[in-house]
């Protein structure tokens, strides 16, 4: 499975930065392909492009703060808190997989 996502914490600082490694970390162990962009107190990093979100078949957000999700329109979304994702990153793939293979 091909995963995006973005991460994005009240402060934009710690919280932010630690959800996307963990997530990455996850999905990784899990077998799955991951870009996770961070939207942080200096702004965006890593970046998802056009052609990255075209081929995912998944975007997750994990994120405290609203995050603009009009790029992933006709793509599933899946909202998380992110203390979720700092708590249970394994989890929230695994469901995510789980999911997406019923539908």
């Amino acid at each position: 499975m091909k995963i995006v996502g973005i991460t994005a914490c009240t402060a934009g600082i710690a919280h932010t930065y630690i959800a996307k490694e963990k997530l990455e970390s996850a999905a990784r162990s899990l077998g799955h392909e991951v870009k996770i962009e961070t939207q942080g107190s200096i702004g965006v990093e890593n970046e998802l492009t056009l052609s990255e979100i075209k081929d995912a078949d998944v975007v997750i957000i994990a994120a405290d703060i609203t995050v603009s999700k009009e790029r992933f329109a006709g793509k599933p979304v899946v909202d998380v808190p992110i203390s979720l994702i700092m708590k249970s990153p394994k989890s929230v793939v695994s469901s995510v997989a789980s999911k997406l293979k019923k539908d």
